[in-house]
């Protein structure tokens, strides 16, 4: 089960991410939690697999939007990055960087294992 005790530990600023949910926990926890099951990441998965910068950026600045919202600093910071680069139309290997993103991801969902 996920809780805020979890989240802090994980790197999160649960403070900042409350104060955005009108410090109603459980509202918060539901957001981390639909998190989880976000589209954003398979569409970033597949756009990136095409190689569809602009869906990729799309996926990826939704998925910064829902994460800094959330404060969930680790997995944020990993998605401003493909973001940035993402915006500016890089070509380059995104694998590292995406592999990095549904690394953070599978952190978030074993907290909600436990």
């Amino acid at each position: 089960m996920l809780t805020v005790d979890k989240l802090r530990t994980y790197g999160a600023d649960v403070d900042k991410g409350l104060t955005l949910c009108m410090d109603n926990e459980d509202f918060y926890l539901r957001m981390v939690n639909m998190l989880l099951n976000e589209s954003s990441f398979s569409d970033l998965e597949k756009a990136l697999e095409k190689n569809d910068l602009e869906e990729a950026f799309r996926a990826a600045h939704t998925l910064k939007g829902v994460c800094g919202n959330l404060s969930l600093t680790p997995l944020y910071e990993k998605v401003v990055e493909i973001t940035e680069l993402l915006r500016s139309g890089t070509q380059m290997d995104y694998s590292e960087l995406l592999k990095d993103i549904l690394s953070e991801k599978k952190k978030l969902e074993e907290l909600t294992n436990d």
